[in-house]
């Protein structure tokens, strides 16, 4: 009999305590498998000490589109910070990145910032590391990103290609077109990951949690809980912890107010 392996990844670890309680909890019950830290997050210091204390395996969210970055030289007159002194955003690095204003050079340089930052928060290098909102996969980015983890001797990440997709009518258009091209985004990053020894368990097809697959030992009836509440459609695009706590968002980076982030959905 086939057997399969879900591995279930709370990401945004690291957000605001409330986002912290809530993963552990789901950890606990079983509803995930491993975490994914925020460097830059409020609460980033306290989710690396919850880590340890319940054996929680822990990788790195990279962050590039919300909040401020950790290296200290890019927190001012930098090619990734918008007007008021904060990343992009989810959709605004996107059109920074397709207008050439975006300098690779400082990317890496903030990737490695907080892979250092990760090390010296839980003790050891991150066995896996993704991007927040999907970033790693965007043109130039994927290139840049695949040579830190190369750097670094980190073998896993994430590579979201989505089986399904395309059969998630209740999709809304406009976040249907978003995924679409993160899909492709993904498809034409894996050679560059391969190129690099990066390894995805995209490669091998996930079990669908569609079109939020994560990476978790199958069999808990937690998870398929877990499942069908992330599929109802009324939950698509919010954030599953916080929801009903928006003063979270003001304490993941203190100071931004929301700079930075208006007008996003925080996928991933």
């Amino acid at each position: 009999m086939l057997q399969v392996k879900l591995i279930v990844t709370g990401d945004d670890f690291g957000y605001c305590p409330r986002r912290n309680q809530g993963i552990v909890d789901c950890f606990l019950a079983g509803a995930i498998s491993n975490v994914s830290l925020l460097v830059n997050g409020s609460a980033a210091a306290d989710a690396a000490k919850l880590a340890r204390r319940h054996n929680i395996p822990i990788g790195l969210h990279a962050n590039l589109s919300e909040g401020s970055p950790v290296c200290e030289v890019l927190k001012t007159n930098s090619s990734l910070l918008n007007q008021d002194g904060f990343f992009h955003g989810k959709m605004g690095f996107r059109t920074a990145l397709s207008k050439g204003l975006l300098n690779m050079s400082e990317v890496k340089q903030e990737l490695k910032a907080q892979v250092e930052l990760f090390h010296e928060l839980t003790g050891h290098l991150p066995p896996h590391m993704d991007g927040h909102q999907h970033v790693h996969v965007l043109p130039e980015v994927r290139q840049v990103f695949a040579e830190v983890l190369e750097e670094y001797g980190i073998k896993y990440t994430r590579v979201p290609i989505e089986p399904g997709l395309h059969n998630c009518d209740w999709i809304p258009p406009s976040l249907m077109d978003f995924y679409l091209g993160v899909e492709e985004d993904s498809f034409n990053t894996v050679d560059v990951f391969t190129k690099h020894g990066i390894s995805s368990s995209e490669h091998q097809q996930q079990a669908g949690i569609s079109p939020f697959s994560r990476r978790v030992e199958l069999g808990s009836s937690v998870i398929i809980q877990v499942a069908r509440h992330l599929h109802r459609p009324e939950h698509h695009g919010q954030e599953h912890v916080c929801q009903q706590h928006p003063e979270c968002h003001r304490q993941r980076y203190p100071g931004a107010h929301g700079q930075g982030t208006a007008g996003q959905d925080s996928d991933n």
